[in-house]
């Protein structure tokens, strides 16, 4: 009896083991990119383009969203406006506090906690919890985000979304400055 819920249990273990680890980039060889300064990038106008996709089954959920970017006295805000194909707004502002070694701590109201991010070469580190709207209330998610910049005008983003540590979906977002 024993062994088998050991059985039953192992798929689980294992699926959870492989969630943690990801893929995170070697910032020698990318110096063709330079570096990625989060409030240098975001000031101004930057458009998005994205997709939710969930790892179980279900509908791709495809979305844009408009982003502001200013500085207000030490912390940088960022206010998105989320826009759904299925007709769904949503809306987010984000006051981050860079730390000035490549570091970043951020907060918004569906935020659970303190979001912290690294920079690292072009690529930047941005984790979280998330409190996500439902019919029945809202449901808890994680997100761990890869953004790299390409140029002055283009970064690409990859997002992990996981529930209780396990990988629930992934969102990529394209992002181009307006500015």
């Amino acid at each position: 009896m024993r062994h088998r819920l050991l059985l039953l249990l192992l798929p689980f273990v294992l699926l959870s083991l492989t969630a943690c680890g990801t893929d995170r980039p070697d910032p020698a060889g990318q110096a063709a990119y330079g570096s990625f300064e989060l409030e240098r990038y975001f000031t101004g106008r930057v458009k998005a383009w994205g997709l939710f996709e969930p790892r179980f089954g279900g509908s791709v959920r495809q979305f844009t969203v408009d982003i502001r970017g200013s500085r207000d006295g030490t912390a940088f805000v960022l206010d998105e406006d989320f826009r759904f194909s299925d007709g769904e707004i949503q809306k987010r502002v984000w006051r981050i506090q860079p730390d000035g070694a490549g570091g970043y701590s951020g907060t918004a109201d569906d935020v659970l906690g303190v979001a912290q991010g690294r920079s690292r070469g072009n690529a930047l580190a941005w984790a979280y919890d998330l409190r996500l709207k439902t019919q029945s209330g809202g449901i808890d998610v994680g997100f761990d985000d890869w953004l790299y910049r390409f140029d002055d005008e283009i970064v690409l983003n990859r997002a992990t979304v996981t529930k209780w540590g396990l990988p629930v979906g992934s969102v990529t977002l394209a992002f181009r400055k307006i500015e």
